[in-house]
């Protein structure tokens, strides 16, 4: 039986249901808005590889290894990016967040926050996961700034870790949040929801 199993959460700014084609064309025109793909230091597919990044997350799926959503916002119904658990450890009961995206329309807006809390709440409330991580190149400072933001803890740095699309070799960042850190964590993501309405700091 793959665990986790595939799961819809729903927030007051944003859902995460399973992956699928049926969104794909959304999924288009959201990383059409910034030209997402044409940042260096992660990889987002372009639309054109677009159908073949859902087929890739979806098979890693069905090998239990992932674990993929939809952000999808609420107010507009429509697909805003992508999330997923991935190095899904079960036997350790760790899994990863990461292969995130969001169109630059909602980056640095509540949705990013409200799906972490979702898929943290789950992990650690549902699946009982013993520590989250993330990962980012070590370049990608927005994201880094985001996951402090979040609460997460840097583990250190896997110099030349692996070889960029570009050619160039990686430096990742390891992040995480363990289980006991958890209620903290959480109560900080509310707080953000709460007083910051549609911005996250």
């Amino acid at each position: 039986m793959p665990w986790p199993d595939p799961i819809s959460l729903h927030g007051d700014h944003a859902f995460l249901e399973p992956l699928g084609l049926a969104r794909h064309d959304e999924f288009v025109e959201a990383v059409q808005d910034g030209e997402l793909w044409k940042l260096w230091y992660t990889f987002i597919p372009s639309p054109e590889q677009m159908k073949s990044e859902i087929d890739k997350r979806l098979e890693q799926q069905r090998k239990g290894t992932m674990l993929p959503f939809a952000i999808v916002a609420s107010d507009t119904g429509k697909a805003v990016g992508m999330t997923t658990y991935m190095n899904i450890d079960a036997e350790a009961r760790r899994v990863e967040i990461g292969s995130t995206w969001y169109r630059k329309q909602v980056q640095r807006t509540a949705i990013n926050t409200e799906c972490k809390l979702m898929l943290l709440t789950h992990a650690f409330e549902n699946l009982n996961c013993i520590a989250v991580e993330f990962r980012t190149h070590f370049f990608n400072h927005q994201s880094r700034r985001a996951i402090e933001r979040l609460g997460a803890k840097l583990d250190g740095v896997l110099r030349n870790h692996r070889r960029s699309s570009d050619g160039t070799l990686r430096d990742t960042c390891v992040y995480s949040i363990i289980a006991s850190e958890w209620p903290t964590v959480r109560s900080h993501l509310r707080h953000q929801l709460a007083t910051r309405g549609v911005k996250s700091p």
